[in-house]
């Protein structure tokens, strides 16, 4: 009888034992979850720092180049605005590809004629014919 006393106030303090560990282990996962929350909270806030810092850069840079843009197209329309008009209608030149192209057809381009370009483009596509010629006449030497 009195072993069993024995056994039963073993028992009883295995199972405190065991009950405090259980409660001790509850208050590890509480705080681990809880600086899994706060750790959660300082990468997000990290995370959105490094965000506005590049945003910001590249919010200037854009600005940046925006104002370089606008201050070259002033400067291009004060050019334009400042040369006679005559010298502002009627492309005189030619791609250098057309040229060669030409060059190789026995064509010069200063001295072109209608007449002479076609005989020269009869080894060509039409295609090629259509195009070697519509760029003659946007840059104004074939009328």
């Amino acid at each position: 009888m009195e072993m069993e006393l024995d056994m039963k106030d073993e028992l009883g303090v295995t199972v405190e034992r065991l009950a405090a560990a259980a409660g001790l282990l509850e208050q590890a996962v509480e705080r681990l979850a809880q600086r899994q929350n706060d750790f959660a909270l300082d990468a997000e806030a990290s995370i959105g720092r490094i965000v506005a810092t590049v945003e910001g850069r590249r919010e200037a840079e854009l600005e940046e180049k925006l104002a370089a843009a606008e201050a070259e197209i002033a400067q291009l329309k004060a050019a334009a605005a400042s040369e006679p008009s005559e010298v502002s209608h009627g492309r005189k030149t030619l791609p250098l590809a057309m040229v060669n192209l030409l060059a190789k057809q026995g064509v010069a381009a200063e001295t072109m004629e209608a007449g002479s370009v076609d005989a020269a483009l009869t080894n060509l596509s039409i295609e090629q014919r259509i195009a070697v010629k519509a760029q003659l006449m946007r840059s104004g030497l074939l009328g």
